[in-house]
């Protein structure tokens, strides 16, 4: 049985692994949320305050993804910031608990959108199941698309990143034909902001938030080449270089397609949530180039939809099997495939999760996701890498943060301001403490029966 992962993944396989994941489904369906956040045009804001974050909170990634490359990511991250035999093995041990709920939604959330865009094409689908009027035949496809997903994924990761090379090629076709839709009938008079656009109002700020939690919700997947760290050749170069380039060209795209779209569909439009609150890349398509087309790319969007679960679920599936191969979580998920080397439990854990997910009405738990997120994973890396260089001046670090300690500052600030910032957060934080709770009563009792931290003997 193999005993450990191989080296096998180049920057070009992490380039396209990590913008697969960004350029899921999300921003197909979610760019109306963002505009009716803010009520115009301006809600570019909310994107380029959302890549901002990115590139600060990436370089944070690509320092720790440098110093630490193993498989599992943030768990090897906030093990050794925190202390692996100290409160590092309750932060790591946290950190996969939460994981094992968000993973499953976020893989889940885009086999939803595949199956939304999927009835647009079939409407039917969008129908209930008869005998059972509260599931649409929509959940099933979306449950069917997560199972097919792990089946692919059911191999060894040299057949995986040839066939993501393939996936990618797809991803990049669907956003440059709707940046090149809205370019060829680009109409700059649909920019034009409403009165008070930028009046410094509560109002403003409590927009800008919720539209820039939604951009942050897209951007997120520039360090899944992070939890494949044990699987990255060169790790100190390949994993910021990685990274740093996805939030580059991702940002650029996005740009590109919501100025594309918003001269073509009007924004008010958008907000009022017409025709082209739905589907809205297809509906773009539609007005520039005709129905066929339209088909076509709604079908493009299905690709790129399962391209990012593809990648979600290859990149989440390491980090359940390194916290287990540690010590720190069930055993069971420790397990290598005999034949191909790959963590095969974990990942059968997670996308058997995730198919359940489906029939779960997502449309209000992105929020809660990045609520959870933020407080339980992002917030301690920001605090953490201050930290580590305190406690660890000495550790060798092939990538420093550039204008250090400013990016994990300014990361911090942004990620706060989209927790704080919309009247609603109450509601986000009783479901981070929910899990928080049950996953510290969980170790805390298994630390009690194996004698660990915080009830480790005492060296005499």
């Amino acid at each position: 049985m193999p005993s450990q992962l191989k080296r096998q993944v180049g920057l070009g396989n992490a380039i396209s692994l990590n913008m697969m994941n960004m350029i899921g489904v999300g921003p197909f369906i979610t760019l109306p949320l963002v505009v009716v956040a803010m009520g115009g045009p301006q809600a570019m804001l909310g994107w380029i305050l959302g890549a901002l974050i990115a590139v600060c909170d990436g370089l944070v990634w690509a320092e720790l993804g440098a110093a630490m490359p193993e498989a599992g990511g943030s768990y090897a991250f906030l093990r050794e910031i925190y202390g692996r035999e100290g409160a590092g093995r309750w932060a790591s041990f946290l950190y996969i608990w939460q994981l094992g709920f968000s993973a499953p939604l976020s893989i889940a959330s885009g086999c939803i959108g595949l199956a939304q865009y999927a009835a647009y094409l079939w409407p039917g689908l969008g129908t209930p199941v008869r005998s059972f009027p509260h599931l649409h035949y929509t959940s099933l496809l979306a449950a069917v698309t997560c199972l097919s997903i792990l089946a692919l994924l059911y191999r060894n990761l040299s057949t995986i990143t040839r066939l993501a090379w393939i996936l990618w090629a797809g991803v990049l076709l669907t956003i440059g034909s709707v940046i090149l839709a809205g370019v060829t009938h680009f109409h700059a008079s649909q920019l034009a902001m409403p009165a008070g656009a930028f009046s410094l109002t509560p109002a403003f700020f409590q927009g800008l938030g919720a539209a820039t939690l939604i951009a942050t919700y897209d951007y997120w997947g520039y360090y899944t080449v992070c939890f494949l760290g044990g699987e990255v050749r060169e790790p100190g170069r390949t994993i910021p270089r990685a990274i740093l380039i996805s939030i580059a060209v991702v940002a650029a795209l996005y740009l590109l397609m919501n100025i594309s779209v918003l001269g073509v569909i009007p924004w008010q439009e958008l907000v009022k949530g017409g025709d082209g609150h739905y589907a809205v890349v297809a509906v773009l398509m539609q007005r520039t180039f005709g129905q066929t087309a339209a088909r076509i790319l709604a079908a493009l969007v299905m690709w790129t939809a399962f391209s990012s679960v593809f990648s979600l679920l290859l990149g989440y599936s390491r980090a359940p099997y390194a916290a287990a191969l540690d010590g720190n979580y069930f055993r069971a998920f420790a397990k290598l495939h005999p034949r191909h080397g790959f963590p095969h439990v974990s990942l059968m854990a997670l996308g058997v999760v995730a198919a359940v997910f489906c029939f779960f009405d997502l449309s209000h738990v992105i929020a809660a996701l990045v609520a959870i997120r933020i407080l339980l994973q992002y917030v301690l890396q920001q605090f953490g890498i201050i930290l580590l260089r305190v406690r660890r001046p000495e550790m060798p670090r092939p990538f420093r943060v550039w204008l250090y300690p400013l990016p994990p500052l300014v990361a911090l600030a942004g990620f706060l301001f989209i927790l704080f910032s919309r009247p609603d957060a109450s509601r986000e934080f009783v479901y981070a403490g929910v899990i928080a709770a049950s996953g510290s009563i969980l170790y805390f009792t298994r630390a009690y029966r194996r004698r660990e931290w915080p009830f480790a003997p005492q060296a005499k």
